[in-house]
């Protein structure tokens, strides 16, 4: 992580390192020095991240009803607030669900009926929000759509899109370059740092629909599987203690769990041996997209088709 590149031993400035580094100040004593959550407002947003990682299709008007049953005195307005912080949108298309950067350009989204036939033809990230017994956290990971392979992670206590940056470099470091990489539109993805390191490549910028969820369904389910399977299980308490046991999950989800949609082999096995995976992204309100390959060019097996 870039903060590991700032020291107080060095001689040079902390402003300057941090300038030098990318990371903003406040991130850094951030990391340093974290300030403990208000009780009430980290106990809603736990109850919002683990019913919507239940029912991904909730939206915020479902969930004010679901946390008044429980006693809570909340209106829609503070549940979208909260939701957006925790940057969740149900499944269905709406108004402000994915708020992109006013100044940033938004791509078009360009996998709907694509058949994913083979490893890097197509890669996915999305962050998701953690909730720590002391505090919270963010969690970005880029995936691989054909084996659903994590290629990469990373950990922040903030936003910004630093962490974001060097898990992409690092992916690109160490299997390549995708044909397409899907984002959804959020000032993080639209930045342009983020967007810089893609167009210095060929690669194919794709961008979900705004309020579309299902346009990155893998990452949904990826995000399900990790928090049922490792964080809410160990209950971790910060940021330090979710780097060490997310790095042992990964490398089971990747290297020992079988997946059904993969004919009950790993990522590993799949992304290597380059059988056994595929998706297609069917939307049944739209034409297919004129980017689809007829059908009988989709590889035989396992291909999952993901109706949206």
């Amino acid at each position: 992580m870039r903060q590991a590149w700032i020291s107080k031993e060095d001689p040079l400035p902390l402003l300057r390192q941090c300038a030098l580094a990318g990371v903003c100040r406040a991130t850094y004593y951030g990391h340093q020095h974290p300030r403990p959550a208000d009780a009430e407002e980290t106990l809603l947003l736990r109850l919002l991240d683990e019913e919507y990682t239940r029912h991904p299709f909730l939206g915020s008007r479902r969930m004010v009803p679901f946390l008044r049953e429980r006693g809570w005195v909340v209106n829609r307005k503070r549940v979208q607030r909260l939701m957006q912080r925790l940057g969740l949108a149900g499944m269905v298309p709406g108004p402000h669900t994915s708020r992109p950067h006013p100044e940033h350009r938004v791509y078009p989204y360009l996998l709907r009926g694509v058949a994913i036939t083979r490893p890097n033809q197509a890669w996915s990230t999305d962050i998701t929000y953690l909730r720590l017994a002391r505090g919270w956290g963010y969690l970005v990971a880029i995936i691989d759509w054909y084996s659903r392979k994590v290629l990469t992670w990373r950990l922040s206590n903030t936003l910004e899109v630093g962490f974001c940056v060097d898990s992409l470099q690092e992916a690109l470091r160490r299997f390549g370059v995708p044909e397409i990489f899907n984002t959804d539109q959020g000032s993080p993805f639209t930045s342009e740092a983020f967007i810089a390191v893609l167009k210095a490549l060929p690669i194919r910028i794709s961008m979900d629909g705004r309020g579309r969820a299902a346009d990155h369904i893998f990452v949904e389910r990826l995000w399900r599987t990790v928090k049922y399977e490792d964080i809410y299980l160990k209950d971790y308490e910060t940021l330090a203690q979710v780097q060490t046991g997310l790095k042992t999950y990964f490398a089971f989800y990747n290297g020992e769990r079988r997946h059904q949609s993969l004919g009950y082999q790993t990522p590993d096995q799949v992304y290597l041996t380059g059988q056994g995976g595929g998706a297609r992204i069917i939307d049944k309100f739209d034409r297919p997209s004129a980017l689809a390959p007829p059908l009988e060019d989709t590889a035989p097996g396992n291909t999952q088709q993901v109706c949206c």
